[in-house]
């Protein structure tokens, strides 16, 4: 069997050289015997599959990428064009986007994680009142949501462009939705969720309010206590803290994940994962692709590596 090479994005001073983000996991591959590829991530961002990767060698066999993110249909793009030169991503178009966008994997996590609700969108046009009030009405009616669209949020303009702290108040709700899709512009994925607020224990022992991994953050003051773990066919096999706290300890309850990953099917992923601040155990907040998803500095990450390589 083709032993996997793992595809990283150029410097874009020195196209010969991975991005100076991921070289550390480039150098920890190559000390485990691994090789890697090359890909111009501007190019792919521009539409330019092809010639983003020209640079992979042709008929390179089983690929896995570590890399920045990409929207659903630029990966698909990517795909394809290394399909036409004979190589092979381990993740799929379609499996890509299962873990990538909310609405792919919330079905699999639903119950474990806090309750959302999504309206898709084709444009950058706000959704309607009779819109919005009827996806407030779906996830209750009542209460504090966020804000997101099916990747990101807006956690750095909390209270401007993430935080609805009634859904019944639908002016605000309007005012909240309209300000983020300004705000993230072309950058808009999918469309509008609104997830369900829960508090979190915070890393200095306080309530943490928010509902969404990179959404961990509510702008007041302290992080939540949040664990990224990595999937590879259904196993753990990296533990660690978010890449926002990096320095954090955490020792996650992980009874139930690995049924919920399996009823996903995906298989690179990675989930994070929030401590509740009643104390009630762990909640799944996000849910990501591996190939997209940051480690945190300073983590071994030796074991993921070598078993992407050997998967």
């Amino acid at each position: 069997m083709p032993v996997p090479s793992i595809i990283f994005p150029t410097d874009p001073l020195n196209p010969r050289r991975p991005d100076p983000h991921f070289t550390w996991e480039a150098r920890t591959l190559r000390e485990l015997g691994g090789e890697h590829h090359l890909v111009d991530h501007d190019a792919l961002l521009a539409g330019h599959a092809e010639e983003a990767v020209r640079r992979v060698p042709r008929d390179s066999g089983p690929l896995w990428y570590r890399g920045w993110m990409l929207s659903s249909a630029r990966y698909a793009e990517f795909a394809a064009a290394l399909t036409a030169r004979g190589g092979n991503l381990l993740t799929s178009a379609p499996g890509y986007t299962a873990a990538h966008e909310l609405p792919g994997w919330y079905g699999a996590f639903e119950g474990a994680t806090p309750p959302s609700v999504w309206i898709p969108s084709t444009g950058a046009a706000a959704p309607g009142p009779e819109e919005l009030a009827a996806a407030a009405a779906r996830l209750g009616g009542s209460g504090p949501a966020i804000v997101k669209d099916y990747v990101k949020s807006r956690k750095h303009e909390w209270h401007e462009a993430c935080y609805v702290p009634e859904l019944a108040d639908l002016a605000a709700v309007g005012r909240v939705v309209g300000r983020f899709i300004e705000l993230q512009g072309e950058f808009l994925t999918g469309g509008v969720v609104l997830r369900r607020y829960e508090e979190f224990e915070r890393s200095d022992g306080g309530p943490d309010h928010a509902s969404g991994g990179s959404d961990g953050a509510n702008g007041t003051g302290g992080r939540a206590v949040e664990a990224r773990v990595w999937w590879l066919d259904g196993r753990p096999i990296l533990i660690g803290p978010h890449p926002d706290a990096p320095h954090q300890e955490v020792e996650p309850d992980l009874t139930d994940v690995p049924a919920l990953v399996r009823r996903l099917g995906c298989r690179f992923v990675t989930t994070d994962l929030a401590s509740r601040a009643d104390g009630s155990g762990w909640r799944v907040v996000e849910v990501g692709d591996g190939q997209v998803s940051d480690l945190p500095r300073g983590i071994d990450a030796s074991g993921l590596l070598a078993s992407l390589i050997a998967a």
